[in-house]
């Protein structure tokens, strides 16, 4: 390859990388869910160290967070419901019809890229869309889970969280004149504020743990979210929003893929089918952006 098509390439691996470190994001969770910190507490104080960090890299940029203030503070809610309702969803309800529910985004997603940003989809580009929506569900569906149409609160908030998610992807790749260390900065805000409403609201007890948990609550926010959202920004500021929705599918494969080796839940035929449909995918929308640059 030349260095033309690294570059090109560079978004496609920050989303690649992103969806590998969200994929892998429930095992963490899983053990602080086992030391006594709930997910939406994990999720405060993981972007609270997030949100300091963002502060100070972008403290001689501060002006630009006055150049699209409502557009950022969309992205700050929209990220952060995105973040708390999924988490919510996926402890208090059916984890496979609140995932499926979740991945309905990359529909919402090449929607609004189409009327909001005026985005054009290639025939090509929409079968390779179709293969990823397609893998993911067989993947996923469970027949006696039923049709995954929202049924309860948890379908609700898996269904919020999906069309909120791909909604601030479409408003990060909006904003084309600021740095990409402001909208993040603005999306880990939103993640404090949202959890910290969440828990106000529903009454929930500081969580009573040793001090290093804490500590560690915070270093998976300066280690995970941190490069995680920067990788995921990074990426749908320079594609296309389908490109990035196809991209970001990824996470299904790597989560059941994880789940499998270090829980110990056995894969399917049919799950390995969905998650080589999923992988074929991500790689065919990455080929065909570098054969057209080519």
């Amino acid at each position: 390859m030349t260095e033309k098509h690294y570059s090109y390439l560079f978004p496609d691996l920050c989303l690649l990388f992103a969806a590998t470190l969200w994929g892998i994001f429930w095992y963490p969770l899983r053990l602080f869910e086992s030391a006594g910190m709930p997910a939406i507490w994990v999720t405060l104080a993981a972007f609270s160290t997030a949100f300091v960090v963002g502060l100070i890299a972008t403290y001689k940029q501060r002006r630009q967070y006055l150049v699209h203030p409502l557009k950022l503070v969309l992205i700050a809610l929209t990220t952060g419901w995105s973040n708390a309702a999924f988490l919510v969803a996926v402890v208090d309800g059916n984890a496979i019809r609140v995932i499926l529910l979740f991945y309905l985004s990359p529909i919402w997603t090449v929607i609004m890229g189409y009327f909001i940003l005026k985005e054009k989809i290639s025939l090509q580009a929409m079968v390779v869309f179709v293969l990823a929506f397609l893998g993911a569900v067989v993947m996923l569906w469970d027949p006696d889970a039923g049709f995954p149409w929202p049924q309860g609160l948890p379908d609700w908030l898996a269904l919020s969280a999906g069309f909120t998610f791909a909604w601030s992807n479409v408003l990060i790749r909006s904003i084309q004149d600021i740095n990409i260390s402001i909208k993040t900065t603005a999306s880990w805000s939103g993640g404090i504020i949202i959890a910290g409403l969440w828990i106000l609201l529903t009454g929930g007890q500081l969580p009573e743990i040793p001090v290093l948990t804490w500590y560690y609550s915070m270093m998976l926010g300066f280690f995970g979210i941190v490069f995680m959202t920067m990788a995921v920004q990074y990426g749908v500021t320079h594609m296309p929003v389908y490109r990035s929705a196809i991209i970001l599918i990824f996470e299904i494969l790597v989560t059941t893929v994880t789940v499998y080796w270090w829980a110990g839940e056995n894969m399917t035929m049919i799950e390995w089918i969905g998650g080589g449909m999923v992988a074929i995918s991500a790689w065919l929308i990455a080929r065909t952006g570098v054969d057209s640059e080519g």
